[in-house]
């Protein structure tokens, strides 16, 4: 058993014993991680609140490979973000993006995926009010990219045509064929589900998975498209189009904003 030292953010805690906690974390240097938290229910214990959700931090666990369960020795907090807590918005895009990044990432080091995570929720503590779903709708976009999902939106997905988003087409896009595609693949069939894009959400689309591009300004009726659009994209890749997919709770609530009570 050796003792490692990682960045790392938690994802999930949750009680274990009358003292101890067990927590998922998602690490930089050995992916998703299970580890105990002994005595970390203590009233003196050096944890202290130090493993709440979205904490970010430096974890030193005591580390086997044959192991599911590892020993959390320490988590010194770097970062809490008091920014995601402003408003529901922020929190649940913060959440979601935890949600994905447990489910989906693998326990192995993938260093590009943490560093995905910590950029989206950076991005979501500091969003202008106005900009928060964008931000998020982009944020989970390129955290599914990294992890091995990202959506084909320049050729077709399925023969790899270029796709041309100002020439007034409708695009269709297919979350079981990875992506939008041309109008030929389109015409000989999309499956169930799939997309109509209109000319203007198709570039918004482009724009929400290009960190280089201005954030699209999107309206209440069309952050609700988008929301829709990559919920049900990562719901068909984290059931790989067979099984239904495990339930993803926290990306409920974002796509439909459940804490808004309509009048």
């Amino acid at each position: 058993m050796t003792l490692l030292s990682t960045p790392a953010v938690i994802l999930r805690s949750y009680r274990y014993s009358e003292t101890s906690k067990v927590v998922r974390l998602a690490t930089r240097e050995l992916g998703v991680q299970s580890a105990i938290a002994k005595g970390a229910l203590r009233p003196q214990s050096p944890f202290g609140a130090a493993l709440e959700l979205l904490s970010e931090g430096v974890a030193q666990l005591y580390h086997r490979d044959s192991r599911e369960l590892q020993t959390l020795a320490a988590f010194d907090v770097t970062a809490l973000r008091r920014g995601l807590a402003t408003s529901l918005g922020r929190f649940a895009g913060a959440t979601t993006l935890a949600e994905v990044m447990l489910k989906m990432a693998p326990p192995a080091p993938l260093p590009s995926a943490y560093d995905r995570l910590v950029a989206g929720l950076e991005s979501l503590a500091t969003a202008p009010a106005d900009a928060v779903d964008a931000t998020a709708v982009r944020a989970l976009w390129r955290l599914l990219g990294v992890l091995g999902f990202e959506p084909s939106l320049l050729a077709c997905a399925r023969d790899g045509a270029g796709l041309e988003a100002g020439n007034g087409a409708a695009v269709i896009f297919s979350a079981a064929d990875g992506g939008a595609l041309c109008a030929r693949c389109a015409a000989a069939g999309a499956p169930d589900g799939a997309s109509r894009l209109p000319p203007p959400a198709f570039r918004d689309l482009l724009a929400l998975n290009d960190p280089a591009a201005a954030l699209p300004a999107l309206d209440a009726a069309h952050a609700a498209a988008h929301r829709r659009l990559v919920a049900r994209f990562t719901r068909y890749h984290l059931g790989e189009g067979g099984a239904p997919p495990s339930p993803l709770p926290a990306l409920d609530l974002w796509e439909r904003r459940a804490w808004i009570v309509a009048s």
